[in-house]
């Protein structure tokens, strides 16, 4: 079996983080970009002979901006009602057809869910008072219960108790997520109480633990193994992890962490960006909460980046129209996600995973800011066409017109993201809220981020 094969196989059955794992145990992690990524590009770039336009910029319309404040509004109750109340851990799924009782809750879900929160106060979904009372719930658990090393959560925990469930890790990058939800509580709120809760727990992450012997961060940490041997080491939702250490005033990173990861640049269509071998969630994750927008580091321009990348994920798609027409520029999107088969970590390019038609949603969904008019002509297309992907929590997971098949489950992050990044899209909200915490800036400012222009921002 050849090693793209190999890849392949394991996108059936593992889920998004667990993939890249493997692909190190298979020993082709850094052989990847030298020896599959220069075939496959080879292949595409048969293909494209003249350099494609660059998106230009666009806004929404009154009428796309009333789209959005239907499906945050629902997004937000998934949030709100697939939570213990009493612990405020947010489910990781839900099925969205029965009276879901499972008990499986996701760190990365809640830190959405508690930037949803901030959110749902903002747009008068609930009161001031709820919203800050489950928010004060969710951290006064986090200090004095759920279970942690060195300041760093356990990947799922049971909703009801916080116990540690399926063996999991100890999460650098969804502690990250987690972190990232509980700032903008914090600036969001301005209660004293939820102050000094966000920065005790922010304060007790140990990043000088998680970087002892190295720049490149672990993936996690277990009480059985140790860290784990698989370290993040190439462009992805990296960004707001190292961005959070070198921001840490207590246990801070070492400001050449930034420059340890690789920016590997890909081209397709004449259009060139840093890209990974990895599906498109890769681009919005970090940029839900670190506002990117008209500033640069030495190496890029994130933002205008993503813009790039999520615009050569819809050419792609439309490529693949002859194995699957459905995908035109009314549907495209492929990410991480549910399919007929189990999770599958698919996207493209160049393809990943065994693509049979499934749309997700959340791909485009979580991209609206880079493009909000590519993405709303999808977005309600999906929703006039295919009743059966609505819910009432918005767009299930994902959906395979092709083999009339729709996902029964809701799935935290790929909502998480959806609501943030329509909120962005409409308000900017998110970006600026976060952005006045002190961590936040600075550990942009140890990365050497600049202000270079005042970009046209889309409302």
């Amino acid at each position: 079996m050849s090693q793209v094969d190999k890849l392949n196989s394991l996108y059936q059955t593992i889920s998004r983080r667990r993939f890249f794992r493997h692909v190190a145990g298979l020993g082709i992690c850094v052989p990847l970009s030298q020896q599959v990524l220069p075939i496959l590009w080879a292949q595409a770039a048969e293909q494209h002979t003249r350099p494609a336009t660059p998106p230009l910029p666009t806004s929404l319309s009154s009428e796309d901006d009333q789209f959005l404040e239907e499906m945050e509004r629902l997004n937000f109750c998934y949030f709100w009602e697939q939570t213990n109340p009493q612990t405020g851990l947010i489910k990781d799924r839900c099925n969205a057809r029965t009276n879901d009782t499972g008990v499986a809750g996701s760190i990365a879900a809640t830190g959405f869910g508690l930037t949803a929160l901030c959110i749902a106060d903002k747009r008068g979904y609930i009161s001031t008072m709820e919203a800050r009372n489950r928010a004060l719930i969710t951290l006064r658990f986090l200090w004095k219960k759920l279970p942690h090393h060195r300041g760093f959560f356990y990947h799922w925990a049971n909703i009801h108790t916080g116990e540690r469930i399926w063996d999991s890790e100890i999460s650098s990058v969804d502690t990250a997520i987690l972190l990232c939800g509980i700032l903008t509580c914090r600036q969001h709120f301005k209660y004293a109480e939820l102050t000094q809760l966000a920065y005790a727990i922010f304060n007790r992450v140990d990043w000088t633990w998680l970087s002892e012997d190295t720049t490149l961060l672990p993936h996690g940490w277990t009480p059985e193994m140790g860290f784990l041997p698989y370290r993040w080491d190439y462009y992805s939702e990296l960004m707001m992890m190292y961005l959070l250490g070198m921001g840490s005033s207590a246990h801070p990173l070492r400001a050449e962490a930034w420059d340890a990861w690789k920016r590997t640049t890909f081209e397709y269509d004449g259009l060139r960006y840093i890209g990974s071998f990895a599906p498109l969630f890769v681009h919005q994750y970090s940029q839900a909460w670190f506002d990117f927008r008209g500033k640069r580091d030495k190496y890029a321009d994130y933002f205008q980046n993503s813009i790039l990348a999520t615009d050569v994920h819809r050419r792609f798609c439309l490529e693949l129209k002859q194995q699957f027409p459905d995908y035109s520029d009314d549907l495209w999107g492929i990410t991480a996600s549910d399919s007929d088969k189990g999770y599958v970590v698919w996207g493209g390019p160049p393809a990943i995973g065994p693509l049979d038609g499934t749309v997700v949603p959340s791909a485009s969904a979580g991209s609206l800011p880079f493009l909000p008019q590519a993405v709303m002509r999808v977005l309600r297309n999906i929703r006039n066409r295919y009743g059966n992907a609505w819910s009432q929590y918005g767009f299930v997971d994902a959906l395979n017109p092709l083999k009339e098949w729709y996902d029964t489950d809701i799935v935290g992050i790929d909502t998480g993201i959806s609501m943030l990044m329509a909120e962005n899209a409409r308000s900017g909200y998110v970006w600026e809220t976060f952005m006045k915490n002190p961590e936040a800036q600075r550990g942009m400012d140890k990365a050497g981020f600049k202000v270079y222009y005042q970009p046209n921002i889309a409302k």
